[in-house]
């Protein structure tokens, strides 16, 4: 069948292949004065990474918390694999992995000890603790307890806790954040081997840079509804100025310099050519939209 994707961007997929299905969800938490989500209407394909972007309040950790079954008495409809999150029972943790943001491991446990301690909850195949230990750089800390551990540790810690069972389906709330650019790089590089492996991971986050990396797919949340939904690089095209921008140093100089042209009729511009042929070309470039430049073009905010 032809599934349509009512935020914007359409594509073929099968039953199969839908691993997540939401329709008409809405929320509100007990006391508050409005819904923290507003009619949510998303697919989620096997085999993707599909990135929830938008800033704090935006509904992102709402949704995500009632995927995984944290949260109950939502309106509308939440399936997983065809079925409601909590008909699968203590089945469908044997088959998600989840990293919160905010770490929470036993403080007294060493990270080698917490992660023995969650891998004995699980009646299936598990990793071994201490290979992940050395995959996001903690091996040296595998057996130092973690109240000692940084921000930073506790948050690869999390990570690693997430890929223990070897789930189908990983949901990622902002897994680099608090990271120093290495270990954020091995982290981002290690969603893209999942994804390779033909795992599926929704990926909560503000970080455009992750998200226009590793995603499929973006939806843009604000107050609770998603305001477009697509691929990065559809979001960005469709929003780019169609030009040419050539950085070049003229003969005889030092100074860079720069000149644009339109993108459309390029390969016979007279102008462009003599540039390229008569001066030294430093760079060449589309004038293509930054990820946050179209959220801030569709939403009126920023994620800052």
């Amino acid at each position: 069948m032809t599934v349509t994707h009512p935020a914007g961007g359409t594509g073929a997929a099968t039953a199969q292949d839908t691993v997540i299905r939401v329709g008409g969800l809405e929320y509100t938490y007990p006391k508050a004065a409005g819904p923290a989500v507003r009619g949510m209407d998303f697919e989620v394909r096997r085999g993707e990474v599909f990135g929830f972007l938008g800033p704090s309040g935006a509904g992102k950790s709402t949704t995500q918390k009632i995927l995984i079954g944290l949260l109950t008495g939502a309106q509308g409809t939440v399936e997983v694999w065809g079925r409601p999150p909590r008909e699968w029972g203590g089945a469908y943790y044997e088959r998600i992995g989840v990293s919160f943001e905010l770490p929470n491991h036993y403080q007294k446990l060493t990270a080698l000890e917490n992660l023995e301690f969650f891998a004995s909850l699980y009646s299936g195949a598990t990793e071994d603790p201490m290979a992940l230990l050395t995959r996001v750089g903690l091996a040296g800390d595998a057996r130092t307890r973690v109240s000692k551990f940084s921000k930073g540790m506790q948050s690869r810690l999390t990570f690693a806790r997430a890929l223990l069972n070897r789930p189908e389906l990983l949901f990622l709330d902002e897994p680099t954040t608090g990271l120093d650019p290495r270990n954020a790089r091995n982290v981002r590089d290690m969603i893209a081997e999942l994804r390779a492996e033909g795992r599926t991971v929704f990926l909560t986050t503000h970080d455009m840079a992750t998200a226009e990396e590793l995603c499929d797919r973006v939806a843009f949340v604000v107050d609770g509804r998603i305001a477009i939904l697509d691929s990065p690089a559809e979001l960005r095209i469709a929003r780019s100025r169609r030009t040419i921008r050539v950085d070049y140093r003229a003969d005889g100089g030092d100074a860079l310099e720069h000149a644009e042209f339109p993108l459309d009729g390029a390969a016979d511009d007279a102008g462009l050519h003599a540039l390229l042929r008569g001066h030294r070309i430093e760079a060449i470039h589309s004038q293509e939209a930054s990820l946050n430049d179209v959220f801030v073009e569709v939403t009126g905010r920023s994620l800052t």
